[in-house]
Protein backbone atom coordinates (compact mmCIF):
# COMPACT_ATOMS: atom_id res chain seq x y z
CA UNK A 1 0.00 0.00 0.00
CA UNK A 2 1.72 3.36 -0.87
CA UNK A 3 2.79 4.90 2.01
CA UNK A 4 3.67 8.61 2.72
CA UNK A 5 6.96 9.18 4.59
CA UNK A 6 8.28 11.92 7.00
CA UNK A 7 8.43 15.46 5.16
CA UNK A 8 10.95 17.50 5.27
CA UNK A 9 10.70 21.67 4.59
CA UNK A 10 12.15 24.23 5.41
CA UNK A 11 11.43 28.43 5.82
CA UNK A 12 13.57 31.28 4.19
CA UNK A 13 15.79 33.28 6.57
CA UNK A 14 13.99 36.13 6.29
CA UNK A 15 11.44 36.38 9.23
CA UNK A 16 8.77 39.38 9.78
CA UNK A 17 6.69 39.12 13.20
CA UNK A 18 3.18 40.14 13.86
CA UNK A 19 3.95 43.39 14.94
CA UNK A 20 6.22 43.85 12.24
CA UNK A 21 3.39 43.25 9.59
CA UNK A 22 0.68 45.55 11.50
CA UNK A 23 3.12 48.52 11.32
CA UNK A 24 4.32 47.59 8.00
CA UNK A 25 0.89 47.45 6.79
CA UNK A 26 -0.07 50.64 9.02
CA UNK A 27 2.61 52.79 6.64
CA UNK A 28 2.45 51.42 3.85
CA UNK A 29 -1.25 51.50 3.14
CA UNK A 30 -1.85 54.63 5.52
CA UNK A 31 -5.53 56.51 5.15
CA UNK A 32 -7.01 53.22 3.28
CA UNK A 33 -10.90 53.17 3.73
CA UNK A 34 -10.33 49.34 4.58
CA UNK A 35 -6.70 49.77 6.52
CA UNK A 36 -8.50 49.53 10.29
CA UNK A 37 -10.78 46.31 9.76
CA UNK A 38 -7.43 44.48 7.41
CA UNK A 39 -5.38 45.29 11.04
CA UNK A 40 -8.01 44.01 13.32
CA UNK A 41 -8.52 41.06 10.83
CA UNK A 42 -4.42 40.59 10.59
CA UNK A 43 -3.96 40.60 14.66
CA UNK A 44 -6.88 37.29 14.83
CA UNK A 45 -4.67 35.22 12.42
CA UNK A 46 -2.86 33.41 14.88
CA UNK A 47 0.01 34.23 12.66
CA UNK A 48 2.98 35.20 15.54
CA UNK A 49 5.64 35.33 12.51
CA UNK A 50 6.50 34.37 8.91
CA UNK A 51 9.48 33.59 6.75
CA UNK A 52 10.16 35.39 3.51
CA UNK A 53 12.50 34.74 0.69
CA UNK A 54 13.66 38.12 0.69
CA UNK A 55 14.06 40.69 3.13
CA UNK A 56 10.63 42.75 3.97
CA UNK A 57 12.11 46.02 2.13
CA UNK A 58 12.90 44.40 -1.25
CA UNK A 59 8.98 42.32 -0.60
CA UNK A 60 7.35 45.63 -0.35
CA UNK A 61 8.67 47.03 -3.54
CA UNK A 62 7.70 45.86 -6.83
CA UNK A 63 10.31 45.35 -9.71
CA UNK A 64 7.74 44.11 -12.62
CA UNK A 65 6.42 40.82 -13.24
CA UNK A 66 9.50 39.71 -15.46
CA UNK A 67 11.75 40.66 -12.38
CA UNK A 68 9.60 38.39 -9.44
CA UNK A 69 9.41 35.72 -11.60
CA UNK A 70 13.00 35.65 -12.11
CA UNK A 71 13.45 35.60 -8.30
CA UNK A 72 10.96 33.07 -8.27
CA UNK A 73 13.42 30.71 -10.55
CA UNK A 74 16.34 31.51 -8.87
CA UNK A 75 15.28 30.63 -5.21
CA UNK A 76 13.29 28.20 -6.21
CA UNK A 77 16.42 26.42 -7.36
CA UNK A 78 18.50 27.23 -5.21
CA UNK A 79 16.06 26.02 -2.00
CA UNK A 80 14.16 22.68 -3.01
CA UNK A 81 17.70 20.65 -3.61
CA UNK A 82 18.02 20.46 0.26
CA UNK A 83 14.35 19.62 0.99
CA UNK A 84 14.30 17.13 -1.12
CA UNK A 85 17.64 15.60 0.15
CA UNK A 86 15.94 15.46 3.37
CA UNK A 87 12.63 13.69 2.31
CA UNK A 88 14.31 11.14 0.73
CA UNK A 89 16.89 10.57 3.41
CA UNK A 90 13.66 10.31 5.78
CA UNK A 91 11.90 7.68 3.26
CA UNK A 92 15.73 5.89 2.62
CA UNK A 93 15.83 6.31 -0.89
CA UNK A 94 18.04 7.83 -3.09
CA UNK A 95 17.23 9.97 -6.32
CA UNK A 96 17.33 7.27 -8.73
CA UNK A 97 14.92 5.17 -6.60
CA UNK A 98 11.79 7.78 -7.55
CA UNK A 99 9.54 7.29 -10.62
CA UNK A 100 7.76 10.40 -10.56
CA UNK A 101 7.73 13.67 -9.40
CA UNK A 102 4.90 16.02 -8.35
CA UNK A 103 5.72 19.67 -8.38
CA UNK A 104 3.29 21.81 -7.07
CA UNK A 105 3.09 25.76 -6.39
CA UNK A 106 1.30 28.55 -7.17
CA UNK A 107 3.70 31.70 -6.74
CA UNK A 108 6.21 31.32 -9.68
CA UNK A 109 5.62 30.19 -13.31
CA UNK A 110 8.29 27.85 -15.39
CA UNK A 111 7.73 25.86 -18.19
CA UNK A 112 9.41 23.44 -18.41
CA UNK A 113 8.57 22.73 -14.94
CA UNK A 114 11.36 22.83 -12.18
CA UNK A 115 10.75 19.15 -12.64
CA UNK A 116 13.09 19.32 -15.57
CA UNK A 117 15.38 20.63 -13.81
CA UNK A 118 15.36 18.83 -10.96
CA UNK A 119 15.93 15.92 -12.84
CA UNK A 120 19.16 17.13 -14.94
CA UNK A 121 20.71 18.54 -11.38
CA UNK A 122 20.45 16.48 -9.10
CA UNK A 123 20.60 12.79 -10.73
CA UNK A 124 16.97 11.59 -11.07
CA UNK A 125 16.59 9.43 -14.21
CA UNK A 126 15.86 10.58 -17.42
CA UNK A 127 12.59 8.15 -17.34
CA UNK A 128 11.31 10.22 -14.11
CA UNK A 129 7.99 11.10 -14.94
CA UNK A 130 6.92 14.62 -14.42
CA UNK A 131 3.50 15.51 -13.28
CA UNK A 132 3.40 19.89 -11.90
CA UNK A 133 0.50 21.44 -10.23
CA UNK A 134 0.09 24.98 -10.86
CA UNK A 135 -3.32 25.95 -10.13
CA UNK A 136 -4.89 23.90 -6.93
CA UNK A 137 -3.70 26.88 -4.44
CA UNK A 138 -3.45 25.46 -1.09
CA UNK A 139 -5.10 22.52 -1.98
CA UNK A 140 -1.96 21.52 -4.21
CA UNK A 141 -0.59 19.89 -1.27
CA UNK A 142 -3.61 17.37 -0.28
CA UNK A 143 -3.81 16.69 -3.74
CA UNK A 144 -0.17 16.26 -4.52
CA UNK A 145 -0.28 13.21 -2.10
CA UNK A 146 -3.54 11.88 -3.58
CA UNK A 147 -2.14 11.96 -7.52
CA UNK A 148 0.94 10.25 -5.71
CA UNK A 149 -1.30 7.62 -4.14
CA UNK A 150 -3.26 6.98 -7.12
CA UNK A 151 0.36 6.58 -9.36
CA UNK A 152 1.88 3.61 -6.70
CA UNK A 153 -1.94 2.10 -6.58
CA UNK A 154 -1.31 2.09 -10.74
CA UNK A 155 2.27 1.07 -10.44
CA UNK A 156 2.99 -0.87 -7.86
CA UNK A 157 6.62 -0.89 -6.55
CA UNK A 158 7.22 2.65 -7.75
CA UNK A 159 8.35 5.58 -5.31
CA UNK A 160 6.87 9.42 -5.96
CA UNK A 161 8.56 12.42 -4.43
CA UNK A 162 6.52 15.47 -3.58
CA UNK A 163 7.75 19.20 -3.79
CA UNK A 164 5.97 22.39 -2.86
CA UNK A 165 7.45 25.45 -3.40
CA UNK A 166 5.63 28.43 -2.59
CA UNK A 167 6.93 31.95 -2.20
CA UNK A 168 3.63 33.79 -1.34
CA UNK A 169 5.37 37.02 -0.75
CA UNK A 170 6.29 37.39 -4.57
CA UNK A 171 2.36 37.82 -4.95
CA UNK A 172 2.84 41.11 -3.03
CA UNK A 173 0.78 43.87 -4.66
CA UNK A 174 1.68 47.11 -2.81
CA UNK A 175 -1.41 48.99 -4.98
CA UNK A 176 -4.19 46.22 -3.45
CA UNK A 177 -5.91 47.90 -0.83
CA UNK A 178 -9.12 45.64 -1.00
CA UNK A 179 -9.98 43.53 2.47
CA UNK A 180 -9.09 40.28 1.13
CA UNK A 181 -5.08 41.46 -0.50
CA UNK A 182 -4.86 43.52 2.81
CA UNK A 183 -6.16 40.46 4.81
CA UNK A 184 -3.55 38.01 2.73
CA UNK A 185 -1.10 40.12 3.25
CA UNK A 186 -0.75 39.47 6.78
CA UNK A 187 -1.69 35.69 6.61
CA UNK A 188 0.70 34.13 3.94
CA UNK A 189 4.50 33.13 4.46
CA UNK A 190 6.86 31.19 2.15
CA UNK A 191 8.45 27.54 2.36
CA UNK A 192 9.69 25.04 0.06
CA UNK A 193 8.65 21.27 1.78
CA UNK A 194 9.05 17.61 -0.03
CA UNK A 195 7.78 14.08 0.47
CA UNK A 196 8.02 10.56 -0.80
CA UNK A 197 5.12 8.38 -0.77
CA UNK A 198 6.56 4.73 -1.11
CA UNK A 199 5.10 2.24 -2.62
CA UNK A 200 5.94 -0.42 -0.70
CA UNK A 201 8.46 -0.35 3.07
CA UNK A 202 8.91 2.38 4.64
CA UNK A 203 7.82 4.36 8.03
CA UNK A 204 4.52 6.87 7.86
CA UNK A 205 1.02 6.78 6.95
CA UNK A 206 -0.13 3.89 4.35
CA UNK A 207 -2.94 5.74 2.14
CA UNK A 208 -5.84 3.75 1.91
CA UNK A 209 -8.64 6.01 0.05
CA UNK A 210 -8.56 9.72 -1.36
CA UNK A 211 -10.91 11.60 -2.86
CA UNK A 212 -11.80 14.95 -4.37
CA UNK A 213 -14.98 17.45 -3.89
CA UNK A 214 -15.57 20.96 -5.93
CA UNK A 215 -18.44 22.91 -3.89
CA UNK A 216 -20.89 24.06 -6.53
CA UNK A 217 -20.38 27.30 -7.89
CA UNK A 218 -17.58 29.18 -5.72
CA UNK A 219 -14.90 28.83 -8.50
CA UNK A 220 -14.10 32.45 -8.46
CA UNK A 221 -14.37 32.60 -4.35
CA UNK A 222 -10.10 32.09 -4.24
CA UNK A 223 -8.66 33.51 -7.46
CA UNK A 224 -5.91 35.23 -9.49
CA UNK A 225 -6.42 38.00 -11.68
CA UNK A 226 -3.19 37.89 -14.06
CA UNK A 227 -2.14 41.64 -14.82
CA UNK A 228 0.87 43.20 -15.94
CA UNK A 229 1.95 43.60 -12.35
CA UNK A 230 1.60 39.49 -11.87
CA UNK A 231 -0.65 37.26 -9.63
CA UNK A 232 -3.36 39.79 -7.60
CA UNK A 233 -4.73 37.16 -4.92
CA UNK A 234 -8.79 37.88 -4.85
CA UNK A 235 -10.66 36.54 -1.58
CA UNK A 236 -13.88 35.99 -1.68
CA UNK A 237 -15.56 37.58 1.94
CA UNK A 238 -17.49 33.99 2.16
CA UNK A 239 -13.96 31.70 1.62
CA UNK A 240 -14.20 31.00 5.95
CA UNK A 241 -17.40 29.99 6.06
CA UNK A 242 -17.02 26.53 3.76
CA UNK A 243 -16.64 24.21 6.38
CA UNK A 244 -19.86 24.01 7.43
CA UNK A 245 -20.45 22.34 3.49
CA UNK A 246 -17.40 20.46 3.58
CA UNK A 247 -17.16 18.85 7.08
CA UNK A 248 -20.06 16.73 5.37
CA UNK A 249 -17.79 15.34 2.92
CA UNK A 250 -15.46 14.61 5.30
CA UNK A 251 -18.06 12.31 6.99
CA UNK A 252 -18.73 11.17 3.85
CA UNK A 253 -15.44 10.06 3.07
CA UNK A 254 -14.63 8.52 6.27
CA UNK A 255 -17.81 6.58 6.73
CA UNK A 256 -17.56 4.70 3.24
CA UNK A 257 -14.78 3.47 4.85
CA UNK A 258 -16.24 2.29 8.21
CA UNK A 259 -14.68 5.17 10.11
CA UNK A 260 -16.09 7.85 11.71
CA UNK A 261 -14.55 11.56 10.90
CA UNK A 262 -14.99 12.72 14.40
CA UNK A 263 -13.50 9.39 16.27
CA UNK A 264 -9.55 9.51 14.36
CA UNK A 265 -6.06 9.25 15.87
CA UNK A 266 -4.50 12.45 13.66
CA UNK A 267 -5.69 14.83 11.37
CA UNK A 268 -3.32 16.57 8.86
CA UNK A 269 -5.34 19.71 7.93
CA UNK A 270 -4.45 22.92 5.95
CA UNK A 271 -4.69 25.73 8.08
CA UNK A 272 -5.76 28.09 5.91
CA UNK A 273 -6.94 30.47 8.85
CA UNK A 274 -8.16 30.22 12.47
CA UNK A 275 -11.73 30.52 11.53
CA UNK A 276 -11.21 27.19 9.01
CA UNK A 277 -9.67 25.26 11.86
CA UNK A 278 -12.32 26.47 14.47
CA UNK A 279 -15.17 25.43 12.32
CA UNK A 280 -13.99 22.16 11.13
CA UNK A 281 -13.47 21.49 14.64
CA UNK A 282 -17.02 22.28 15.41
CA UNK A 283 -18.95 20.84 12.41
CA UNK A 284 -16.80 17.46 13.17
CA UNK A 285 -17.34 17.64 16.69
CA UNK A 286 -13.80 17.01 17.37
CA UNK A 287 -11.43 18.92 20.12
CA UNK A 288 -9.58 22.07 18.15
CA UNK A 289 -6.39 20.37 19.71
CA UNK A 290 -6.57 17.56 17.47
CA UNK A 291 -5.47 20.06 14.69
CA UNK A 292 -2.44 21.39 17.12
CA UNK A 293 -0.07 20.55 14.17
CA UNK A 294 -2.15 22.98 11.58
CA UNK A 295 -2.33 25.70 14.77
CA UNK A 296 1.45 25.40 15.03
CA UNK A 297 1.82 25.64 11.36
CA UNK A 298 0.26 28.51 11.15
CA UNK A 299 1.23 30.59 13.92
CA UNK A 300 4.87 29.88 13.12
CA UNK A 301 4.69 30.10 9.70
CA UNK A 302 1.43 31.54 8.54
CA UNK A 303 -0.48 30.04 5.25
CA UNK A 304 2.14 28.68 3.15
CA UNK A 305 -0.48 27.27 0.65
CA UNK A 306 0.44 23.86 -0.70
CA UNK A 307 2.68 23.39 2.45
CA UNK A 308 0.95 23.16 4.78
CA UNK A 309 -0.14 19.41 4.72
CA UNK A 310 3.18 18.62 4.19
CA UNK A 311 4.61 20.98 7.51
CA UNK A 312 1.97 19.43 9.44
CA UNK A 313 2.55 15.83 8.70
CA UNK A 314 6.13 16.72 9.35
CA UNK A 315 4.93 17.49 12.72
CA UNK A 316 3.16 14.29 13.57
CA UNK A 317 6.26 12.36 12.96
CA UNK A 318 7.91 14.52 15.16
CA UNK A 319 5.40 14.15 17.67
CA UNK A 320 5.42 10.35 19.95
CA UNK A 321 4.93 7.94 17.34
CA UNK A 322 1.63 7.06 16.71
CA UNK A 323 0.45 3.59 17.45
CA UNK A 324 -0.06 0.82 14.78
CA UNK A 325 -2.94 1.25 12.93
CA UNK A 326 -3.85 4.66 14.32
CA UNK A 327 -6.36 6.12 12.16
CA UNK A 328 -6.17 9.68 10.46
CA UNK A 329 -7.65 12.43 8.23
CA UNK A 330 -5.42 14.72 5.87
CA UNK A 331 -7.10 17.30 3.82
CA UNK A 332 -6.21 20.39 2.09
CA UNK A 333 -8.32 23.33 1.06
CA UNK A 334 -8.31 25.62 -1.86
CA UNK A 335 -9.78 27.30 -5.26
CA UNK A 336 -12.57 25.49 -6.72
CA UNK A 337 -13.32 25.77 -3.63
CA UNK A 338 -11.48 22.49 -3.80
CA UNK A 339 -11.20 19.74 -0.76
CA UNK A 340 -8.41 16.84 -1.96
CA UNK A 341 -8.71 14.38 1.16
CA UNK A 342 -7.53 10.97 2.43
CA UNK A 343 -7.86 8.74 4.96
CA UNK A 344 -4.52 6.77 6.00
CA UNK A 345 -3.19 4.38 9.03
CA UNK A 346 -0.22 4.55 10.80
CA UNK A 347 2.05 1.99 9.66
CA UNK A 348 6.05 0.51 9.52
CA UNK A 349 7.90 -2.12 8.45
CA UNK A 350 7.42 -5.34 10.09
CA UNK A 351 4.62 -3.70 11.45
CA UNK A 352 0.77 -5.13 11.15
CA UNK A 353 -1.59 -2.85 9.25
CA UNK A 354 -4.82 -2.65 10.90
CA UNK A 355 -7.41 -2.29 8.91
CA UNK A 356 -11.43 -1.34 9.47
Amino acid sequence: MPRLCKPAMNAPEHVITLEETLEFAATAHAGKPQLALALRLIRNTGVRKRHLVQPIEKTLHHPGFEARNRIYEIESKKRTPQVIEQALANAELRTRDIDAIIYVSCTGFLMPSLTAWLINNLGFRSDTRQIPIAQLGCAAGGAAINRAHDFCAAHPGSNVLIVSCELCSLCYQPDADDIGSLLSDGLFGDAVAAAVVRGEGGVGIDLERNASYLIPDTEDWISYAVKDTGFHFQLDRRVPGTMEPLAPVLRELAKDHSWDAGNLDFYIIHAGGPRILDDLAKFLDVDREVFRHSWSTLNEYGNIASAVVLEAARRLFEEETPAPGATGLIAGFGPGITAEMALGTWAADGIPQTFA
